[in-house]
């Protein structure tokens, strides 16, 4: 019964992480929050895997800590529900109490993670590292409330106290609309279903005013709207009549939805990449750019250029589906379309020739090759995307592993360069480039062990690739360069390591692998050339509980007094917060009376005065400590003089009564 129980729990889980991974479209104020919390979610989807696949029955202890999540799973799921299929404009109006449930789901969701028993479920080390990364994100995401656009909901509110007014500002219409996705009649319609449903069900005021004004407001959008776009009347999610199943019947609901453009939601034809890396049809992007607009629809980022590179994988990937699927694939317009790239026709063809040359068998050639589409992606975003697209990152992820140091030098540097668009960074991790370039970490030249280092960093900015990396031995081998490497790759292995160690669960691989001696070093180094470098990774790990025990054993606190005394404002902060962690724990009265002696009291005082903010907050609190304990020590020393002054009052006492006992006045004598 309970193993029943137990399996329709884990069903549970699993349905509530598939339709949350199935919604994509946010396209409303609370974007970036709604965002984040499915794919934290979707994060979730292998341990999940992991219990469906399991065959050994769940123990019972175990099973019950699932079932907070599973409830926390549903309420994320009805909020994500809400956020997008709710009213636009209510959900922008009632910002504060959307943002008291946000907070809520969050917490609820933190508390559930927290309290699952890994180590029953028997959940694999790589799948255990990722649910951690997840409950450190919620954790975080609990302690600090996002608000969503402020500007949006003061012209939203100014315009809704305004309804009687027959016109609004249309500069503000303008941006309310683009902002709120209100571009269609589409849009509006259902704009206005949703509305009249939440405002009934919010169950607070009077929902016959609320819905007046509202719909006044929305009628002044929608007014406005067609006002500038007149033959606005075909909604724009019109389905495409090139998509028909053989039935002649449509099928809009089965396209995946990368494959529909964000603003028409068809079906691309031929879709093409804007300088944020999203992809629209060619067709509707051009007409959104030739309308004035300089921003990206989708993430309303302001545009560096208005290029459009076509995304040659998408449409082969596009007409795949369709032939898999027997739907006739949607035919591009015949009209001749200019290059719009700034790589040009000629350009790209010298670029395919040389990623052609990759993997020749002629060593000659690919070393040439490999050199020259270094330099040409080191030189500009638009040959980072036309490189990545003709299909050079896995045939530089395969030369990685080369015998010729020369091409691994050049493979991955190009890598390196790459990645700095944000769009190949996903491209390098799946090509599973990562065992490569810590091989050449560890034993390619010094520049290519240099430049490996620098692509982890680079790579290491998507939080989700903090745990690859780090599951796959990036540590060791750059705390070996750390210690071995030039100037330069001391730098670099410095900057990976500090990127990584955010992620709480490479803290201990780095404290195992020796980091904190080697840190020590550098932080008394008379040249000081790493000191930013090295107190900055000192303070991220001494909030882990293995940093803390070996920043302790290798007797760091009289570094940290003097740092806090005559260090650059941002070490001082650190090197206070470090010495914080350290007399929190267990060997806290010993860090305390190092600290003492080593005369920590004067630059705390001077760094609560002086330093800066988060460097006055630790240095207040360790002051506190020190008087805490400072306190402690007099009155120990007080009742110590009290306990010694009462025995030699006891002993002198004892010898009074002993000198009376053996030498009897000679009057008693003369009595007996």
């Amino acid at each position: 019964m309970e193993e029943e129980k137990t399996k329709a729990t884990v069903r549970k889980l699993a349905a509530a992480v598939e339709e949350i991974s199935s919604v994509s479209d946010y396209r409303n104020a609370y974007k970036k929050q709604l965002c984040n919390l499915a794919r934290r979610i979707k994060l979730l989807a292998p341990v999940v895997d992991e219990l469906m696949d399991r065959r050994e029955p769940i123990p019972e202890a175990a099973a019950r800590t699932l079932e907070p999540l599973a409830e926390a799973l549903d309420s994320a799921k009805e909020f994500l529900r809400f956020g997008t299929e709710g009213s636009k404009i209510f959900l922008v109006l009632e910002r504060d109490e959307v943002m008291k449930r946000f907070q809520e789901v969050i917490a609820q969701l933190e508390h559930a993670l927290g309290g699952i028993s890994l180590d029953e479920l028997d959940i694999s080390v790589e799948v255990r590292e990722q649910v951690e990364l997840v409950h450190a994100q919620l954790k975080r995401a609990k302690e600090r409330i996002d608000m969503p656009d402020a500007e949006l909901y003061a012209e939203l509110l100014s315009l809704y106290n305004k309804t009687n007014e027959a016109n609004g500002d249309p500069a503000i219409l303008q941006r309310l609309s683009e902002k709120m996705h209100l571009m269609t009649i589409a849009d509006l319609t259902q704009e206005s279903l949703a509305l009249h449903e939440m405002v009934f069900a919010s169950g607070g005021g009077d929902p016959g005013e609320q819905i007046e004004k509202m719909s006044m407001l929305l009628k002044k959008i929608k007014d406005f709207v067609q006002t500038q776009n007149p033959e606005i009347g075909t909604p724009a999610n019109a389905i495409n009549s090139n998509f028909l199943l053989p039935d002649g019947k449509t099928n809009l609901s089965a396209i995946p939805d990368d494959f529909r453009c964000p603003i028409s939601l068809e079906l691309m034809k031929d879709p093409v990449i804007v300088a944020t890396g999203q992809t629209y049809e060619r067709a509707c992007i051009e007409k959104w750019l030739a309308s004035g607009h300089d921003t990206c629809p989708a993430t309303q980022q302001r545009l560096s250029n208005t290029t459009l590179t076509p995304n040659y994988v998408l449409r082969s990937l596009i007409a795949q589906w369709c032939e898999a699927n027997g739907v006739e694939p949607p035919k591009r317009s015949s009209r001749p379309t200019k290059p719009t790239s700034a790589c040009s026709s000629s350009e790209r063809a010298h670029i395919d020739a040389l990623v052609c040359k990759l993997s020749s068998p002629n060593l000659d050639d690919q070393r040439s090759a490999a050199g020259e589409l270094r330099l040409l992606a080191k030189r500009n975003s638009d040959n980072r995307l036309c490189i990545a697209e003709a299909g050079a990152i896995p045939l530089f992820t395969s030369l990685l592993s080369t015998v010729d140091l020369r091409t691994q030098e050049h493979a991955v540097t190009a890598l390196l360069n790459l990645s700095i668009y944000e769009g190949n960074k996903g491209s390098i991790i799946i090509s599973g480039a990562v065992p490569g370039i810590i091989h050449v970490l560890r034993s390619g030249s010094m520049e290519a062990r240099e430049n490996a280092a620098a692509t982890l960093f680079s790579l290491s900015v998507v939080d989700e690739y903090k745990v690859t990396i780090g599951a796959a031995g990036a540590i060791p081998a750059l705390v070996l360069l750390l210690s071995q490497g030039t100037q330069r790759g001391k730098k670099d292995a410095a900057t990976a390591l500090f990127n990584l160690c955010i992620y709480q669960g490479n803290k201990a691989k780095a404290v195992r692998a020796g980091v904190v001696p080697l840190i020590m070093g550098l932080l008394t180094d008379p040249a000081g050339s790493m000191m930013d470098e090295a107190m900055a990774i000192l303070a991220i790990l001494s909030s882990h509980p293995e940093g803390k025990a070996a920043i302790g054993a290798a007797d760091a606190v009289p570094v940290l007094v003097e740092m806090i005394g005559s260090g650059s404002p941002r070490n001082r902060e650190n090197a206070a917060a470090v010495l914080l962690h350290l007399c929190g724990g267990e060997q806290q009265l010993q860090h305390l009376a190092r600290a003492q002696q080593c005369g920590v009291m004067g630059p705390l005082r001077e760094l609560a005065v002086n330093g800066t903010e988060r460097g006055k907050r630790k240095a207040v609190q360790l002051l506190e400590r020190m008087n805490r304990f400072l306190i402690q020590q007099q009155e120990e020393q007080a009742q110590a003089v009290a306990f010694n002054q009462a025995h030699v009052q006891v002993q002198v006492q004892v010898h009074d009564h002993a000198e009376q006992s053996d030498n009897p006045p000679s009057v008693a004598l003369i009595d007996v």
